[in-house]
């Protein structure tokens, strides 16, 4: 049986810690760091989602703890840290991909516009939907090119017939940078191409729903630098239409694709903030020790 669960609040509670801090924390403050005293602004100005104490457990273990943050609509917002840290924990919560492990235990609040995405009324499918996930390995469906991209349509029906699909498909492609390549390859497998336009096919396969929010677990981690450099770009071209949030281990491509990054820490959000100033002038020593490469 699942035993994921979440304890709600009725309402969200603002910045987890006003005081701001200009200069990175001593030895002894962080000896002494309290788990809800994020340095930065947690909060964005237009949130998409806002995110309020929350906490992951596997079984005992604690993985995540106390993490507030909002995450803007239309911005790029990069999760970095060490591996292990609790930053994909994290994302996988934001569509409750959590509930798929049986060990796993949620509080806090998590919001999508008006909804709180954990309570009982919401349909998870739908919560996928609109908020859709790209993984780190590429993942086509055992089908050819046209049906990865129209399966999620088919299912959701969102479709009038095939003038439409075909519609739909081909604008999913575009967007994703990848129609040019396939057009004339539309009914060979998906699986046929290479690894880069497997992602992007994936990237297709998740906005041809037309989601609000794409989470990206790693999506360049197994692609070599010119498809990453693609993929890349789709992520500055799709933000005008689509919040997203990515994980990544290269703290390079978090620099280049996103306007916030959040650092975590052993399963602490420690800092966030513009990603210029997090990685030109950190405020927490944990945070400055991660960017200059003296752990990770």
């Amino acid at each position: 049986m699942n035993t994921t669960t979440i304890e709600t609040k009725t309402a969200l509670d603002g910045a987890v810690n006003p005081d701001v801090r200009e200069a990175p924390l001593s030895s002894a403050q962080i000896t002494d760091y309290d788990h809800r005293q994020t340095v930065g602004r947690i909060t964005a100005d237009n949130p998409k989602m806002a995110c309020r104490e929350v906490n992951v457990y596997y079984s005992e273990k604690h993985a995540l703890r106390q993490v507030s943050l909002d995450i803007g609509a239309n911005e790029v917002i990069a999760f970095i840290g060490p591996s292990g840290c609790g930053k994909s924990t994290f994302l996988r919560c934001l569509n409750r991909m959590n509930d798929t492990i049986v060990s796993c235990r949620i509080t806090g609040h998590i919001q999508l516009d008006q909804d709180n995405i954990y309570d009982k009324s919401i349909d998870v499918v739908q919560l996928r939907a609109r908020v859709g996930m790209v993984f780190q390995k590429p993942n086509p469906f055992p089908k050819s090119i046209y049906e990865n991209v129209a399966y999620g349509p088919r299912i959701h029906g969102m479709i009038n017939g095939k003038a439409e699909l075909d519609e739909l498909v081909y604008a999913s492609l575009e967007r994703a940078g990848l129609i040019k390549e396939v057009e004339k390859r539309m009914d060979e497998p998906g699986t046929s191409l290479s690894g880069g336009q497997q992602q992007r096919l994936c990237i297709a396969r998740a906005i041809a729903v037309n989601p609000e929010v794409i989470l990206m677990d790693e999506p360049c981690s197994a692609l070599d630098p010119i498809a990453t450099a693609k993929i890349e770009e789709l992520i500055d071209e799709l933000r005008e239409n689509y919040t997203i949030v990515i994980v990544t281990h290269s703290m390079q491509q978090a620099a280049r694709v996103s306007q916030r990054t959040a650092y975590f820490h052993l399963g602490d959000l420690i800092e966030v903030g513009e990603t210029d100033q997090i990685f030109t002038n950190p405020r927490h020593k944990l945070t400055e020790d991660y960017i200059t490469g003296r752990f990770g």
